[in-house]
């Protein structure tokens, strides 16, 4: 099976690649994979030694080098780079060029076309089942009604559904959520999920908001400080890349309070933090008689080692709905994303209860 990665340099796509080599050897445990938990053993989803990794991506340095860098860093561990250095130079093989680039003259439906037949070559070549394109570039600025050609993660979404491939959005970008892009979607007849995956500071915001909704406190304010280095904390000093990437930060907290509380969500680029962030949240709230308390958390965590198995999840789940016959929007995969399609719960209680019925399903499609 084809994992297709959009920003398939990036340090989150090298440690799902670098990752997926190690728990297919037996070099590191699967933490961190809920696809590894006894409750989908039962449920059909590709192995892991059958993952088949390419890409496209803008940058150029190879993925055996980016590994490495990784590793100083902290995030792979010491002496991981080189033990699969075999599966990341095999995966670096398949990447293609991305774009679309300063100066490129291409229409959009030239790009996607160019972008699909890369997919296409990738899937014959290989020999592949299926491949399912995941897109973890950097955040992109949503786009105005004014701009004439789709953004980047809209032509990616439009090459997959062009070349037949289930498609996945781990990005708070725009991809198929673009009006132009609705009917290919719901004519494509494939699996989709997303958008922007949840691994931190959402992650808790979706378990601590029911708990003050069930305990019938009520939440006054609710402010958060995210800082970040790396490309990630690069993209979203964009204010209005930053703006992509809150809303679905207080979405959550809206749906699972029943109206959204005073307060705002800020991010810092920190660029010598690298591939870490920090999150802080501070939560007024009043108790029984109008007794005002509060609760503060701190976050801290690394975003590649936290996003690569939730990637690594998210394609095998879709493919294996895709071998299943499913179509459309999964709001099954709510779990892993702070934005999820309509009509899937906001709690992560509840969307955890869903993914497990979920995966009952797929296993009774044989």
């Amino acid at each position: 099976m084809g994992v297709w990665l959009v920003g398939a340099r990036g340090s989150v796509a090298t440690t799902a690649v670098a990752g997926c080599a190690a728990v297919a050897a037996g070099l590191r445990p699967p933490t961190g994979m809920v696809t590894e938990t006894p409750p989908f053993a039962d449920s059909g989803l590709p192995p892991l030694t059958s993952l088949v990794f390419g890409g496209h991506d803008t940058a150029h340095c190879p993925l055996p080098k980016r590994a490495e860098e990784l590793a100083a860093g902290g995030v792979l561990p010491h002496g991981l780079p080189s033990a699969v250095h075999a599966e990341l130079a095999a995966a670096d093989a398949e990447i293609r060029p991305g774009g679309p680039l300063p100066g490129d003259s291409r229409t959009d439906d030239e790009l996607i076309e160019s972008f699909a037949a890369d997919l296409r070559d990738f899937v014959r070549r290989r020999g592949l089942a299926r491949a399912v394109v995941v897109n973890v570039a950097s955040t992109e600025p949503l786009p105005t009604d004014g701009d004439a050609r789709l953004p980047a993660s809209s032509l990616y979404a439009a090459a997959a559904l062009r070349a037949g491939c289930p498609y996945v959005n781990f990005t708070p970008s725009t991809g198929l959520h673009h009006p132009r892009l609705a009917e290919a979607a719901r004519s494509s007849g494939l699996p989709y999920a997303g958008r922007d995956g949840k691994t931190g500071q959402t992650l808790l915001r979706s378990v601590l908001g029911p708990m003050f909704a069930q305990r019938a406190l009520d939440v006054r304010a609710w402010s958060g400080t995210n800082l970040l280095g790396g490309g990630d904390g690069a993209a979203l000093a964009d204010p209005a890349a930053a703006a992509a990437k809150n809303a679905g930060k207080e979405r959550v907290l809206a749906d699972t309070l029943g109206s959204a509380p005073e307060g705002e969500v800020h991010i810092d680029d920190v660029p010598s933090l690298g591939d870490w962030k920090t999150a802080w949240d501070h939560i007024a709230f009043d108790g029984f008689l109008g007794t005002r308390m509060v609760l503060q958390t701190t976050w801290q965590g690394c975003d590649s080692a936290l996003a690569a198995p939730l990637i690594l999840d998210l394609a095998r789940l879709t493919a294996r709905a895709h071998a299943t016959g499913l179509t459309g929007s999964l709001p099954y995969l709510a779990f892993y994303f702070k934005d999820p399609d309509d009509g899937a719960p906001a709690a992560l209680g509840e969307q955890y209860g869903q993914l497990l019925r979920f995966a009952e399903e797929l296993g009774t499609e044989r």
